[in-house]
């Protein structure tokens, strides 16, 4: 059968499969966005829409997914220095600061002129400003992982370093530290209590640097499908122990912030699904022809203004809606048009953002 692993790279360039793992991450994402927006207003919102988009496709297959292929994409990266990686994590944290803007302040101030509601979008007397969405998270982990390289340190200590974190975080989450400020600073590393935090650098440094040793070896790999000809076993597995969470009081997926504030096994069934992910993704993009291969592979390189730009339009979108259809009851139908109009939205401006800057 040969090796599986060659000493050269083999597999440059974009990567299909990774590519598409990437952009339904994003997709599940802004279904998950619409969903959290959709309870703020009057709605029938099924439990099965619930489970399906909140505590599976828009949890697990979604940011874990996003970290681990961002991570992969270090390894396939032009530009590998660490003063960059740290650069490029500074200026995405500042986005993470933009998002927050879209995400919390712009909704806040509209809903209750338009509404009279202050309440539905709150903003913590302006301390969400610097709540830790992934683009936040996705920046301290560049700036980590550069740091890390300059001390010389392989993707495979990293992997054991964000371990130990991991563990860490599993005992520090839900950690209340005497007061807001407090426990928004601990939030950018550990799950403290106040709800400034939704990805934790301890609980979540295992996805991207876990990315990166899967991608010094995916890029030499000389026989994909065998690498991943498990993939179906990786997806049952860890799907049922997703489901079965939902039901346990403390579980995982369970209605708390366990799933944000993650354990260490939890983080490992997350690990199993994003190799089933990648897997099947590789099967479906052999059936894929090359225009909706290209499509695929311009929007996930496209990822980080598309996610900015979606949380500008979903909550201007939900006002805006209740303002001009009084007493409108959101349902599970009006959920998945609102988000596919979204996703189509978001990903055509983010196009032409970047073909406009490309223009200049």
């Amino acid at each position: 059968m040969g090796q599986l692993f060659s000493k050269d790279k083999v597999n440059t360039g974009r990567q299909a499969e990774l590519d598409l793992a990437k952009f339904l991450a994003l997709i599940y994402m802004i279904l998950l966005h619409c969903l959290m927006v959709t309870y703020g207003f009057n709605n029938t919102i099924s439990l099965f829409m619930q489970r399906g988009i909140w505590q599976l496709l828009g949890g697990p297959f979604a940011a874990p997914v996003f970290m681990f292929t961002m991570g992969v994409g270090m390894v396939y990266s032009r530009n590998q220095d660490p003063n960059y990686l740290i650069k490029r994590g500074v200026k995405t944290m500042l986005l993470g600061l933009v998002v927050n803007i879209g995400e919390f302040f712009l909704p806040h101030y509209l809903a209750g002129k338009l509404l009279g509601e202050w309440d539905i979008f709150p903003i913590a007397g302006g301390l969400l400003l610097f709540c830790v969405d992934i683009l936040a998270f996705a920046g301290m982990s560049m700036i980590m992982i550069g740091l890390l390289k300059k001390l010389n340190i392989s993707a495979g200590g990293m992997v054991i370093i964000a371990i130990i974190m991991s563990i860490a975080g599993t005992f520090l989450r839900f950690r209340d530290l005497g007061g807001n400020v407090p426990n928004l600073i601990a939030g950018y590393f550990i799950g403290s209590a106040g709800g400034f935090t939704a990805f934790p650098l301890f609980n979540w440094f295992i996805f991207p640097s876990s990315g990166l040793l899967f991608g010094e070896y995916y890029i030499r790999c000389n026989d994909k499908k065998r690498l991943l000809r498990f993939w179906p076993l990786a997806l049952v597995i860890s799907v049922a122990y997703f489901v079965a969470s939902w039901f346990m009081p403390e579980g995982f997926l369970s209605e708390t912030h366990h799933y944000y504030f993650m354990t260490t096994i939890d983080a490992a069934f997350c690990l199993l699904c994003i190799y089933g992910v990648i897997g099947s993704c590789n099967l479906i993009c052999g059936y894929l022809p090359d225009g909706a291969i290209k499509f695929i592979s311009k929007a996930s390189g496209n990822i980080n203004e598309i996610y900015i730009i979606q949380w500008f339009l979903i909550p201007v979108t939900y006002i805006l809606i209740v303002y001009f259809i009084k007493g409108v009851v959101f349902s599970d139908l009006s959920l998945i048009i609102i988000a596919l109009i979204e996703i189509i939205v978001t990903t055509a401006l983010a196009a032409k953002y970047k073909d406009f800057k490309k223009s200049k």
